[in-house]
């Protein structure tokens, strides 16, 4: 059995550890909230791009195509982009992202396709290294949930397309978390390239019923330009909805942290006095015991 002094250094820690997460949950609460209203706010300007692509797009099928719209023609080297959080303690949150990235790749090698990925965020790198080492080819670091704008979304989206103009990557997946509420975080694959089979996903194309519509300029012209345009804001949102699912994780994770702190201070609490119960009765025996022997 643990001595008074032992129990009580062992309270004391507890506490400590209490206050430390009850502060980190206050925190996570209020990045939380700017977080989930900057993801909401991104999702209604990613769909009507889509629409806007998948409109213009609708015209473009054929040999003429821009790659970035259509793809290659072949389907052989996937490069999963694989978003996550660059620190812990939030639950399961990049443990989820990590496990659905490995079964991804274990599916894709299965069917004899060569994986590559491109991990962002210090957490899923570390997670796939250990079995997936010799398959990434490239690491983005961020800075804070707070770093995350338009910025740091074109800087990974130059990166995958420079890749794609290499030849390095046939077909562009980016696997992260789908915020949809404080207490759950959905963890989902994309397709990002080709961008009409992201459009497909996403939003229905529109029925022309035989309309024409002639552009100005061209429609190839348009997609030149919002082609990257597209695949960056696609970023940007799988990054803010990474970062308010982080947020809304770590707070979870500290709520719970916190109870269980003030659980086992209860237990702890219990034990110290009932030792210290013990060692008084223990000593008044001792007095009494003494008492009677004279």
């Amino acid at each position: 059995m643990a001595s008074l002094k032992e129990l009580k250094n062992r309270i004391n820690s507890v506490e400590s550890t209490k206050k430390i997460t009850r502060a980190m949950q206050m925190v996570a609460a209020a990045k939380l909230r700017k977080a989930q209203e900057a993801a909401q706010a991104a999702r209604p300007y990613a769909e009507r791009l889509a629409a806007v692509m998948a409109n213009l797009s609708s015209a473009m099928k054929g040999p003429d195509a821009l790659p970035l719209l259509v793809g290659v023609g072949k389907d052989e080297t996937r490069l999963l982009v694989v978003a996550t959080a660059e620190r812990g303690l939030c639950g399961g949150f990049n443990t989820n992202i990590a496990r659905l990235a490995r079964e991804r790749v274990a599916a894709l090698v299965g069917i004899g396709k060569t994986v590559k990925v491109l991990t962002v965020g210090k957490k899923g790198h570390e997670a796939l290294k250990r079995l997936h080492g010799d398959k990434i080819i490239g690491h983005i670091e961020l800075k804070s949930v707070k770093s995350i704008d338009g910025s740091v979304s074109t800087k990974i989206g130059d990166r995958i397309r420079t890749l794609f103009d290499a030849g390095e990557f046939d077909v562009c997946e980016v696997i992260s978390s789908r915020f949809v509420s404080v207490i759950s975080q959905t963890p989902h694959a994309r397709v990002l390239i080709p961008a009409c089979d992201a459009i497909d996903e996403c939003v229905e194309r529109p029925d022309l019923k035989g309309a024409i519509y002639s552009y100005e300029p061209d429609e190839e012209s348009i997609l030149e330009v919002l082609l990257p345009r597209y695949v960056d804001t696609v970023l940007l949102s799988v990054l803010l909805e990474n970062a308010a699912g982080e947020m809304g994780a770590k707070m979870a994770a500290m709520d719970a942290a916190t109870r269980n702190a003030g659980e086992l201070i209860d237990k702890l609490n219990l034990e110290y006095n009932r030792s210290r119960q013990a060692k008084i009765t223990k000593e008044l025996i001792e007095i009494i015991s003494g008492a009677e022997a004279v």
